[in-house]
């Protein structure tokens, strides 16, 4: 019986389709590599939305739901994920977590990938709490994300329960490297005794911690975080790190642009997404259309330009 169960068990790690396989498919099918970020601001919905949204938290996050998914549904043609910023629902209590789950459930029966932006990250019990809570199976269910961004500035001890967890269940995360905020200098480009930023040794403990979670298509499920505001850096993080998906924010609203990101392309069509949130789900609020139709006009313009230089 105790044979029985262990071939059982090595039987389904090794049909467990890592995440870095299910981003290439992804890709493929939609030939994008867009991602679209859901920063819901109750303040900042469609007017039609916004009719209750002070008179509760339930109410609130109830509307922010509505908004999301009228995004999911506009936006599916043209992306391969959502990226959604956890401090949006959290900052509505219990019935925002609701909405997040609800949303990332909706998300995934519309065939896109889950990313839970979080920047999750501590020690021991608590680091395998944050693991267990967004990328192992509850129960009977799959975990509620494909993927969570962390900060491995805490060092290896703080990144190997997330790294158990996706040799488990074949999800992903995206470690913090070089970050898209201007004060990211402070820290992430400290100079080292060898002259090299504090990021590049960050980023060669990325590349090392996903060595073991590269799957068929030579992409790892161990990505990195680097902003497309920084397109040397950009250059610089696809070398250091050539198995790693790059997860470019700062496209749109923070100033970063398309050609920007050319460059995080060069290990393959998949080898980088690009998450685009105000420009998108805000985009009603500058042209006055339907927001459902800002949105898909948008994300369809977004997606012809990153495709188009990556070069693939």
């Amino acid at each position: 019986m105790a044979q029985e169960v262990e071939g059982a068990a090595r039987s389904a790690t090794a049909t467990t389709i890592t995440f870095g396989d299910r981003v290439a498919a992804a890709v493929d099918a939609k030939r994008s590599q867009l991602l679209v970020g859901l920063d819901p601001r109750p303040e900042l919905l469609p007017v039609e939305l916004r009719g209750d949204i002070y008179r509760s938290r339930a109410s609130a996050a109830d509307a922010v739901g509505r908004f999301c998914r009228g995004l999911i549904d506009a936006v599916a043609p043209y992306v391969v994920g959502v990226k959604a910023q956890l401090a949006y629902f959290e900052t509505l209590g219990a019935d925002g977590l609701r909405a997040f789950e609800e949303i990332c459930e909706y998300a995934r029966a519309a065939n896109l990938l889950v990313v839970a932006d979080g920047k999750r990250g501590d020690i021991g019990s608590t680091a395998r709490a944050y693991a267990d809570s967004y990328l192992e199976q509850r129960e009977d269910r799959p975990p509620p994300v494909d993927a969570l961004t962390v900060s491995p500035y805490l060092g290896s001890d703080s990144i190997e329960p997330f790294l158990a967890a996706c040799r488990r269940a074949g999800n992903g995360i995206f470690c913090l490297v070089k970050t898209s905020n201007a004060g990211s200098a402070d820290l992430q480009d400290a100079a080292l005794s060898d002259g090299r930023p504090l990021w590049h040794h960050v980023a060669a403990l990325v590349d090392e911690w996903g060595q073991d979670l590269v799957g068929e298509r030579g992409l790892s499920s161990v990505g990195a975080v680097v902003g497309a505001t920084y397109p040397r850096a950009v250059a610089e993080a696809r070398k250091l790190m050539p198995r790693a998906i790059l997860l470019l924010p700062g496209v749109g609203a923070q100033g970063g642009t398309p050609a920007d990101v050319a460059r995080a392309f060069t290990s393959g069509p998949a080898s980088a997404l690009v998450p685009v949130s105000r420009s998108v789900i805000y985009a009603f609020r500058v042209d006055g259309a339907d927001w459902r139709k800002a949105a898909a006009a948008e994300s369809a313009r977004l997606r012809g330009e990153v495709w188009a230089v990556s070069g693939w």
